[in-house]
């Protein structure tokens, strides 16, 4: 609560000294008297800050009234659910990547799961998606001929189906088990009041007739890394883009009935699509525009914190950039169509809602004009602000300061003022002549599905093109500063301190922008999902069982801790049993590498499950949970932090992990039987590293000893030496037979823990 006041506090404050600012701005600063060029940069500069400040305003508004917009969540007798149609709406995506979306969906808990109609809506209308429907027992509503795209594929749907609440997915979307019981309560709460902490039905006068709720949004969330956390190594330091919208924005939109429908992880009131008319067809964001048609037929759509559901986000640039320039037309085509910003339908909070949606899409116009004005001043004699330096710092300062530190409030640490400047210089040349267009009336009018798969190889020369405007503005930016400096000393340098700052500040994200579009090169096919479950690894030779927990999952691998090094030989096939509180799932596993991890050891295994069931279980052990992504960010990271991050992994090549066998430190004194001796330095169960051989023991010679507890090894020297160490390999001839009999465990302890007489010469 105190938190919550002091947050308020400073966007009060921020609101007055940014609108004392702006004033300031319009009415004393303008360059009225030097030239029509320089009045014309003046101008736009001030309209971009205005428009930047006022769109953030109400974002401040609506955090304010956060906690009073929260709907309470009931507590239902199980036989009040109402039956639920699912719709998972797929066009030509592989029938892989459905295949996990489908199965998610029959995990779903329910009070009664055949109220649960689980539909794939297949406007391409292909075989092998009617075959994967019939395999899972779910129904399927073919759509050839992709009329109305996403609009005419749901619309089709609509009209075969019959429940109260329809839920949706897109075809990548992966729900987790809670999802129905997380959000289906919300639409009940007309017919259900809370009374002395308890949840009872409404008595008939108590029937709320007023509460419309037409629609719950869950956040849209992704278990792959977004491009910006990938391709500037940032995956463990700042969460997905998109988190900004989804987990604070949305949610703030509560406070004006504002709330965008994202087109998957949501539940629908069939009775509110239907009074209007079905998903809409003259727009390529029906998602949005259905939210908005909601609002104008009196219907609150609500959006939930908790994420309920993962997907894939896109992972090239060109299919990012042609996403994000889908929503933008799309969002300016539906706010066209629908006249949200003047629809009297709207309550005039809602209304400016709509103004700022419009105006966030301008954001990336803005950012150019911003990159702009100081170079135009620094390399160009261009005067487009008539100032002084001690005017900008009464002025400008303490409502930068005040400005910045209530955006860190406004985005609860999901973003920073930096990388919201870093991802509109980025998509800054690509979004400003569509959203020009798209104002203007010129639609595009095509549904384009987003690709979501993988760049092969680096590719970074045509990436690079996307970064050629980037380069343009760095170079720039370099020349401008190196001309403003020059000659400059003393107080003079300090004077130009403020523009010196804005040029730098640009070019830290012209920066990114570059290392963004050169990219990364992705090696696994599949995502790793952090985890620690339980699993018992079993061996066949020697019948041997050991305990381990899981550190990460993946549909191709599986990551696991032990405390102590195990015997799992490279190339055989050994079984793992995958158990959580829900699933259990049976898989083969070959080891690919091992190493040290801490005080134990990590084994990476390629990993297939053993039967259908165990493949649908292990599915849901590696997609029904929280993804391991952040969902916040890391504070103590810095611009300087991310810069050197970035050119240290480019510089540095990541070494692969090529070990399969635990190599196992000893520094053991050993007699032969044949009266040789060395000290074994190293073990990996193949092979002991020694050095200090004396007596009978030449390339190719085979030898012997025992350990304490009896067990006999069998070692030959190779020849051969461990790489960097100049330590002789001796192989160990009998390690198979020793595994069979059972006594790998003890040969381990014998050679970790040997007493002063375990390894002795025989006889």
């Amino acid at each position: 609560m105190q938190n919550e006041k002091r947050q308020n506090v400073l966007f009060v404050v921020t609101m007055i000294l940014m609108s004392i600012y702006l004033l300031w701005r319009m009415i004393f600063t303008l360059p009225w008297d030097q030239g029509f060029l320089n009045i014309l940069f003046g101008i736009l500069l001030v309209v971009a800050e205005t428009v930047t400040v006022l769109t953030t305003f109400e974002l401040f508004l609506q955090k304010m009234q956060k906690e009073r917009t929260q709907l309470p969540f009931p507590t239902i007798p199980p036989e009040h659910y109402p039956d639920v149609d699912v719709f998972i709406a797929t066009h030509n995506e592989p029938v892989d990547l459905l295949y996990k979306t489908v199965n998610a969906c029959t995990f779903m808990d329910y009070p009664d799961k055949q109220k649960v109609h689980i539909y794939l809506c297949d406007d391409g209308g292909r075989p092998e998606v009617e075959e994967l429907a019939r395999q899972f027992g779910v129904g399927y509503l073919g759509f050839p001929g992709n009329k109305e795209a996403k609009s005419g594929n749901l619309n089709n749907a609509l009209s075969k189906t019959s429940s109260p609440l329809i839920a949706t997915f897109d075809a990548d979307m992966i729900p987790q088990h809670t999802f129905l019981m997380k959000t289906v309560p919300y639409f009940l709460l007309s017919e259900f009041i809370e009374e002395n902490g308890k949840w009872r039905p409404r008595r008939e006068d108590e029937v709320d007739d007023k509460f419309k709720l037409g629609l719950v949004q869950t956040p849209q969330s992704f278990y792959n890394p977004d491009l910006f956390q990938f391709n500037l190594y940032a995956e463990q330091e700042i969460p997905n883009e998109q988190d900004f919208f989804s987990r604070e924005v949305n949610i703030l939109r509560n406070a004006s009935n504002a709330v965008a429908y994202t087109g998957s992880n949501t539940v629908i009131l069939r009775k509110a699509m239907e009074e209007i008319e079905g998903f809409p067809l003259k727009t390529i964001t029906e998602d949005f525009e259905t939210s908005i048609r909601l609002q104008q037929a009196g219907y609150i759509t609500y959006a939930t914190q908790e994420v309920q559901a993962a997907g894939l986000t896109t992972t090239t640039i060109k299919s990012m950039i042609k996403q994000r320039t889908r929503w933008a037309r799309g969002i300016i085509q539906s706010l066209q169509n629908t006249r949200a910003i003047f629809s009297k339908k709207l309550p005039v909070w809602t209304r400016i809602t709509y103004l700022s949606s419009f105006l966030y899409w301008w954001s990336f116009f803005n950012r150019l004009i911003f990159i702009l004005a100081p170079i135009l001043f620094a390399l160009f004699d261009f005067q487009i602000v008539n100032t002084s330096f001690w005017e900008i710092l009464i002025f400008w300062l303490p409502s930068y300061f005040c400005y910045s530190m209530s955006m860190r409030y406004l985005s609860s640490n999901i973003r920073n003022q930096r990388w919201s400047q870093v991802i509109d210089t980025i998509f800054m040349p690509y979004l400003i002549m569509p959203v020009l267009l798209e104002t203007l009336g010129i639609h595009e009018r095509k549904f384009k599905v987003t690709n979501k798969n993988k760049g092969t190889g680096r590719q970074w020369m045509s990436s690079l093109l996307y970064a050629l405007p980037h380069i343009f503005l760095l170079v720039l930016s370099v020349a401008a500063i190196i001309r403003f400096v020059d000659g400059k000393y003393g107080l003079a340098l300090f004077y130009s301190s403020i523009i010196i700052f804005w040029l730098t500040y640009n070019m830290v994200a012209l920066f990114y922008a570059l290392f963004f579009m050169v990219g990364r090169r992705a090696y696994r096919e599949t995502e790793r999902i952090r985890a620690q479950e339980d699993v018992t690894i079993h061996h066949k030779a020697g019948n041997m069982r050991y305990q381990a927990k899981t550190v990460d999952v993946s549909e191709q691998g599986i990551a696991l801790y032990v405390s102590s090094p195990i015997y799992l030989p490279e190339q055989t096939t050994v079984s793992l049993v995958v158990k959580t509180d829900r699933y259990e799932a049976n898989l083969d596993a070959v080891i690919v590498y091992v190493k040290k991890d801490g005080e134990g050891w990590r084994y990476s295994a390629k990993v297939q499950p053993v039967t259908e069931t165990d493949k649908r279980q292990y599915m849901q052990i590696i997609y029904d949970r929280k993804h391991s992504l952040p969902e916040q960010m890391n504070l103590w990271d810095t611009a300087y932090d991310d810069m050197l991050r970035n050119v240290k992994k480019r510089i540095v090549q990541p070494r692969s992990d090529q070990r399969t066998m635990p190599r196992i430190p000893l520094q053991l004194p050993v007699v032969f039987t044949n009266g040789a001796s060395c000290t074994l330095c190293s073990f990996n169960y193949r092979f002991f590293s020694a050095t200090g051989l004396q007596g009978d023991i030449s390339a190719g010679a085979v030898v012997t000893f025992y350990t304490k507890s009896q067990i006999e090894l069998i070692l030959q020297h190779t020849g051969k030496t461990a790489a960097g160490r100049g330590e002789v390999l001796l192989s160990v001839k009998n390690i198979d037979d020793i595994a069979e009999r059972g006594l790998i465990d003890q040969l381990l302890d014998d050679l970790s823990h040997p007493h002063s007489e375990s390894i002795t010469r025989e006889g």
